[in-house]
This record gives structure tokens, sequence and C-alpha cells, in this order.
């Protein structure tokens, strides 16, 4: 890291790799000034400069910490509580994903095999229900790989724009619809393993059902006793505060990773008026989505602030024998 810029109390610092748009940068990485001895010392130093570092997420997407005495789930918890952002806690969610809680706030990022790439995505974007900002911690780092890949959506959507515009007025006018299946029981080698008793926070069919109804769900419950379900049409562009607009979804992660569904894209993806998405064109996002994507290469200690309007994010693949930690707390959605 190079290239330690003083700007009051808050200090950034620059790595090569780093992306620049219009003279911001992308992420924006903030290093500790040499007073944050405590995670006490560092709440206060968010607490003094919260306006500042709140605009340069604005712009950037991302922020990264480094170098700050954050070292346990317990310490995070107490530092991203200490933006004073409303809790998004991993029960009230609908992820699919199967997660472990360290504490009310703060619970695992994901606990699909390390050989397992989890693609591009915005949190729960095919969810009615959404956090606005997300705080990753990582308490450790992989030996090989595992890096969290963070993409500017709305540079994204400029970039479809230009190129093919018609696939990008789809996008905008007709929203999408997710189809996803939930497992009778939680399935920790899957991405998406989470059981619907544990997604839709209930104990029956019937629950199970009241719940959909009310957040505008289609469903059909399988043999196996598993729960396919499938979303009002949600957005797959927004606009931001800025008036930019930016490419909100679960596309590429759907696309991608997904089973089956690069074989099949309607079997969990559609417009919002059930007709079938180009095939080559979420081939084309997920190529476009490269030129906008920086790999955060984790060091031990590192939190992350990520706009999960502005900025997409994923994890690589990882190997050795230490395994990889990295933990999340959400902010509610302000929207």
């Amino acid at each position: 890291m190079n290239n330690v810029n003083d700007t009051a109390a808050v200090k950034y610092a620059r790595v090569p790799t780093q992306h620049t748009y219009n003279d911001d940068v992308f992420p924006q990485i903030v290093v500790n000034n040499d007073n944050c001895k405590t995670v006490a010392d560092t709440v206060e130093f968010v607490k003094a400069n919260q306006a500042e570092l709140e605009a340069q997420l604005a712009k950037a997407g991302a922020l990264l910490f480094r170098g700050f005495p954050i070292d346990s789930a317990e310490t995070f918890d107490v530092f991203s509580a200490g933006f004073g952002y409303p809790n998004f806690t991993y029960q009230e969610s609908l992820s699919n994903a199967v997660r472990i809680n360290f504490t009310e706030r703060v619970f695992t990022a994901n606990e699909a095999p390390k050989d397992v790439e989890i693609f591009l995505h915005h949190e729960m974007a095919q969810t009615p229900i959404s956090p606005s900002k997300l705080f990753f911690f990582c308490q450790y780092a992989a030996d090989e790989g595992g890096a969290t890949p963070l993409c500017r959506s709305d540079k994204l959507f400029e970039a479809l724009k230009a190129e093919n515009p018609e696939l990008a007025r789809d996008f905008k006018e007709k929203g999408l619809k997710y189809t996803t299946t939930m497992p009778a029981a939680n399935d920790a080698n899957s991405g998406q393993g989470r059981s619907w008793k544990s997604t839709l926070s209930v104990e029956s069919v019937e629950e199970a059902e009241a719940k959909l109804q009310e957040l505008g769900y289609s469903w059909q419950w399988m043999d196996d006793g598993s729960l396919k379900a499938i979303t009002p049409v949600l957005p797959a562009v927004i606009e931001l505060d800025d008036g930019s607009e930016t490419f909100y979804n679960q596309l590429i992660a759907a696309y991608m990773g997904w089973k089956g569904v690069r074989e099949n894209p309607s079997s969990a993806i559609t417009f919002g008026d059930d007709s079938a998405i180009p095939k080559e064109g979420l081939e084309r996002v997920a190529e476009l989505s490269e030129d906008f994507t920086f790999d955060l290469e984790w060091q031990d200690g590192d939190v992350a602030i990520v706009d999960n309007y502005r900025a997409m994010h994923g994890r690589r693949p990882y190997s050795g024998d230490r395994k990889r930690v990295v933990l999340v707390a959400l902010v509610a959605s302000e929207r």
C-alpha cells in the first residue's frame, strides 16, 4: 500500500489495482491515523468523521478500513453499531444462504464450501426485502484465494446502455422475476441451501403460505418437501439519489451459479412479464461486469462497507488449511 494522504483525521491509501472513475477511486481505502488504539477509539473516530466517510461511501460504493483494532465478532459488532444505522438481522431476511450467527447483528457471510464460487450479486436483490449497506469483517484470510470481488453496478449499467440500449431498456422497464427452490432442510453444501422454514421464519406449511402471499409470491410444493417460490416483479434497475442508474439484481449470480440456469435461464430468471431474457444478453452482462470489478484481497482485521445499491459483491474460491472467516452485518433498507 502506498501514497497515503491525510485529509483532516481521515487517512486514505492507494493500491495499484484500485479503479478510478471521474477522479473518484473504487474502493476508497481508509487506514488507521495512529490514534485508534482500541475499538472505542475507532468508534469515536467514526463518529467524528461520519459525514466525510458517508460522502466517500456514496461516491465510491465501497470503503475498506485497514489497520484498525477490529479482531473478533464482538469488536466488529461494536464497530458496525457505531455508525448508528438500523440493524437488519439474518433472521428477518429472505436470504437463501446458510449462515451462522455470532451475535444478533453479526453472522457468517456464507457457509458454502471453499471451492464454490459465489458470483456477483446485490445482497437479497432477488427478494422484496433487501439491506441498504453491508459490513464485511475479515477475521481470518485464506491461505490462498478467497477475495471478495466488488463491482460498480452503476458503471456496468452505463456500459450496457451504450452497447445494447434495447436490452438495457427491457431490464429497466420490465423488471425481473426469480424462481428459487428452498429445501426442506438446510443444505450447507449449497450457496442457496437455507430451508424454507428458516428462510421464511415459519414452522408450518400454513405459515409459509401466509408469508408468501403477504409478500406477493406464487409457489408450488414439491414431492420431496421443498418449496418452489416465484417472486413478484422486482426491479432490475434502480435510480440512485445522484440520478445515476444501477443494475440492481441477482442476474449474474443466478445465471453463473444457480444450478441448471446456464442451460435453461428461464427456470430461475425471466423478465417481469414472464418473457425469456436472451441468453446472449446474460452472457454479455457477466462479461461486462469484469471491467468494473475490483478483487478485495483480504488481510486479517480488514472491514469493508459496501453500498448495496451501487456495488455488487461475491466470493472467489479459496484453498489451504486456514479456514477463511468473513463475517457480515447488514443495514436495513432506506427505500
